[in-house]
């Protein structure tokens, strides 16, 4: 039985998927590595080929033509086996200690039948050049080495929310709740980890620092000027997450609280990168935005229009446009991103 299915999205990952593969293989046969081939033109799949050859029982390639990262995903969700699912991004990679600590709890859940739907752990920004490697961690906010509920959550703070490198989810949770990624769209990663959250009820935060996310290629799809120059895919993933989760529904107060908050950095920071890119067009779509919040989401639209971050992307005028610019350059410092 494998208890953990990794997929592994690869489009042109000859220089760096064998880092990440190479990291993830000590999970032996309780786990399954799931190179997904997504249109590759250089040597990706004969690589992944090269893996299943030496590693028949724990690797599987899948090859298909390109459909983005989130059909990557959704291929390697259909084909999972494992209890559990994580992505891992092909130039990104594990720490081996931390990845034991993960493989130990999960082997724990299902040896004692206990339900878990998304275990959490930390991950570290390895950004080129950066001396200090900022860690994403929950501990000020999460119980920690303990299964706990929404209930027992505590205030998240004005930046911090949970990201796919941070999340293993039960496979089955996935499939039940029908994520479908859509195809040929940056940044999908937003949706992958919002929409399964309505469902889930049980959780365990492992503080270890897991995943390690790479940062510092140029046509890396987290690079702002590339994510400014595809602002119509993060504006179409934020208004997915609008319109696929209705928080109103949810019935654990903190459950919601959280989703709320989360949307909410999501949709400041679609706001922030439409500012940055200084042109008309884009501070239309900006206002054009702001009217999607207020008609689909009007708790939403209130906390944009009156909460310390949404005035980030309402302050008027040129001087405001600075003043939230500089707001989210002291962001970028302080955590690490970009």
């Amino acid at each position: 039985m494998k208890i953990l299915s990794v997929v592994i999205p690869c489009y042109n990952s000859q220089d760096y998927m064998r880092h990440c593969i190479e990291s993830l293989l000590p999970g032996g046969d309780e786990v399954e590595l799931l190179i997904v081939n997504d249109g590759s033109v250089d040597d990706t799949a004969q690589i992944a080929d090269d893996y299943v050859k030496k590693y028949p029982t724990i690797v599987k390639a899948i090859h298909q033509s390109n459909g983005g990262h989130g059909e990557a995903v959704n291929a390697g969700l259909r084909n999972a086996t494992g209890l559990f699912f994580k992505v891992v991004d092909s130039d990104d990679w594990v720490d081996l200690a931390a990845y034991n600590q993960v493989l130990e709890v999960l082997r724990s859940f299902v040896e004692q039948d206990q339900p878990l739907d998304m275990l959490i752990s930390n991950f570290v920004y390895e950004k080129e050049g950066a001396r200090v490697k900022k860690v994403m961690k929950y501990d000020d906010v999460l119980p920690v080495n303990t299964p706990f509920g929404w209930e027992d959550m505590g205030y998240f703070g004005k930046g911090q929310y949970l990201m796919m490198h941070s999340l293993i989810y039960r496979s089955q949770l996935l499939r039940d709740c029908g994520l479908e990624l859509p195809k040929h769209t940056f940044y999908v990663d937003n949706l992958f980890v919002y929409r399964p959250l309505v469902h889930v009820e049980h959780l365990y935060y492992l503080n270890v620092d897991f995943y390690r996310y790479y940062i510092g290629r140029e046509d890396q799809s987290v690079n702002e000027r590339v994510m400014i120059g595809r602002i119509d895919q993060q504006i179409k993933v934020n208004k997915l997450m609008i319109d696929q989760v209705r928080l109103e529904e949810l019935k654990h107060p903190k459950q919601k609280r959280y989703m709320l908050h989360h949307l909410e950095i999501v949709t400041v920071i679609s706001g922030i990168l439409l500012i940055r890119s200084g042109t008309p067009e884009n501070l239309v779509k900006k206002k054009e935005l702001l009217r999607y919040v207020k008609e689909r989401n009007t708790e939403l639209y209130h906390h944009l229009k009156y909460g310390l971050m949404g005035n980030l992307i309402n302050l008027p005028g040129r001087f405001g446009r600075s003043i939230s610019v500089g707001a989210y350059k002291i962001a970028q410092k302080i955590v690490g991103f970009n």
